[in-house]
């Protein structure tokens, strides 16, 4: 990890936090050039096929590319951005990924939000310069615009140079982060801990939650060893421990419970996982078991 990586901790729905390291700056500008080389290699080869086909010369050109170019751009970003889970081939690239700042699932509504924004952060200006006449007859109008475009630009561009989250404008609307995203080794097969061997669960304690909670308990296990990560294993090993109705809790060995726990709890939702009944979250739980006991709690 960088030593000037910026950290910041998402509150999950479960209410875990987790921690991400924000995106620098150079790893964005990167990841937004692979895409755009890919667009524009894109546009080059539609535009020329409609030029040759429709014999369309001169400024008429230039415009066509520029609405091809609209009409690409923002579906790229978003199909890819919801298709990807908050990556593009940029992102994918550099190892960068878009998440919701609320910790909640990234929302169409977001990957809308901040990718039509930026055209007006960036593609809007940058067309007007690149639209700009080439020859030294240029009007004061002209100048005019070029530079009120160019300040534009710079503006919006630096953004996230003077903000602490490193945000553009559309994260903001968005309430979105750009995040790095490492690839994270598998963790090793816990039911190989001797130390957790002596933790046996019932079926009852691993019904309560469902496959979100045991990805959350996975991240969560998969976190540095900080102050910050030993509390929280704490506050999350309580609130199973309340959960399931553990016995003996003072003997309870905090993280070879949690990794038996984490063990055992996968095992049994893949099991039931084979058999049909996919478990979504502790809420899905609790509404099968009401449909079958009506009088449960």
């Amino acid at each position: 990890m960088a030593t000037d990586a910026v950290l910041r901790s998402v509150l999950t729905p479960e209410g875990v936090p987790i921690g991400v390291e924000l995106a620098d700056h150079g790893a964005r500008a990167g990841a937004l050039l692979v895409d755009l080389l890919i667009i524009v290699g894109t546009l080059i080869v539609v535009a020329v096929v409609f030029l040759i086909a429709a014999a369309v010369a001169g400024n008429a050109a230039v415009a066509v590319f520029f609405i091809l170019s609209f009409f690409l751009r923002c579906p790229f970003f978003m199909f890819f951005e919801l298709r990807w889970r908050g990556q593009t081939p940029g992102k994918r690239m550099f190892k960068l990924r878009v998440v919701d700042r609320r910790g909640g699932a990234l929302s169409p509504y977001a990957v809308a939000a901040r990718n039509l924004t930026r055209e007006v952060e960036v593609f809007m200006p940058a067309t007007l310069l690149l639209m700009q006449p080439g020859t030294e007859e240029v009007g004061a109008v002209d100048n005019l615009l070029a530079t009120a475009a160019l300040v534009w630009l710079a503006i919006f561009a630096l953004m996230p140079l003077f903000n602490r989250d490193r945000l553009r404008v559309g994260d903001m609307i968005a309430g979105t982060w750009v995040v790095r995203s490492e690839p994270v080794a598998l963790l090793r097969d816990l039911t190989t801990d001797p130390a957790s061997r002596r933790y046996r669960f019932t079926k009852a304690q691993l019904d309560v939650y469902g496959i979100a909670e045991l990805q959350v308990l996975e991240k969560l296990l998969r976190q540095p060893k900080t102050q910050t990560t030993r509390e929280t294993k704490r506050d999350v090993l309580r609130r199973i421990l309340d959960k399931i109705d553990w016995p003996d809790r003072e003997a309870v060995d905090g993280p070879a419970f949690l990794n038996a726990y984490y063990a055992a709890l996968r095992a049994h939702l893949e099991q039931r996982a084979l058999l049909g009944d996919r478990r979504v979250d502790k809420h899905d739980v609790a509404e099968r078991r009401g449909a079958r006991d009506p009088t449960a709690p």
